[in-house]
């Protein structure tokens, strides 16, 4: 049950409550401007912050989604003052979802999740936002395979030289040092150092 000192108001025309969310970038500007929009739309409570729109950690945007009830309409003056791309907007949007809340913007009316046609658009945007996606993966797969063509090789760097594993190898042969005093010459650890002789025998097989 929400908490009656919550002074959220309500829609006049569906009776849900506006909760705003205002933010600026950087110190320096103002959120007079937005959290003035966000009244004059009727939000009775509104979370508010200074900080970068790339930054992942928005800690009172988290208070206001932790904050949604099922009915509720979140009401921002912009997207942008929400979301830095269509994969965060739609990352946003369905935890509003989740709680059975609403998404508003007073710039876009399009982008109004409360009615079928605003719904429908963020469809339209999760479709544009996978097909994105997809061709990322695609252009990635085809330039790896392009690099592997080449010659190029992935995965992590060797930590050893040749001159440094031909002298282990030599040093196990000879039996004279132990495999731990061989480890810890070349800082390395016992299991990699039986990997390495191991993979050696299976070559030499």
């Amino acid at each position: 049950m929400r908490d009656p000192a919550d002074i959220a108001t309500r829609d006049i025309e569906t009776g849900a409550f506006l909760i705003g969310y205002a933010r600026v970038s950087t110190r320096d500007q103002d959120l007079t401007n937005q959290e003035a929009q966000l009244r004059a739309a009727g939000c009775g409570r509104i979370f508010a912050e200074k900080i970068t729109g790339t930054r992942r950690d928005r800690p009172q945007l988290d208070r206001l989604l932790d904050h949604l009830r099922a009915g509720d309409v979140v009401v921002v003056t912009r997207l942008d003052r929400l979301a830095r791309s269509i994969r965060d907007l739609l990352d946003i949007v369905e935890r509003i979802q989740t709680a059975n809340a609403g998404l508003r913007s007073l710039a876009e009316p399009w982008a109004d999740t409360t009615t079928p046609a605003g719904r429908m658009v963020l469809t339209v945007f999760a479709g544009i936002a996978e097909f994105e996606r997809s061709l990322i993966v695609e252009r990635t797969s085809t330039g790896r395979a392009a690099a592997k063509a080449r010659g190029t090789k992935f995965g992590r760097k060797p930590t050893l030289t040749p001159a440094q594993l031909d002298h282990i190898y030599r040093l196990a042969d000879e039996g004279n040092t132990s495999m731990q005093e061989i480890a810890a010459l070349f800082g390395i650890h016992r299991s990699t150092l039986f990997r390495l002789l191991s993979q050696r025998a299976e070559r030499a097989a």
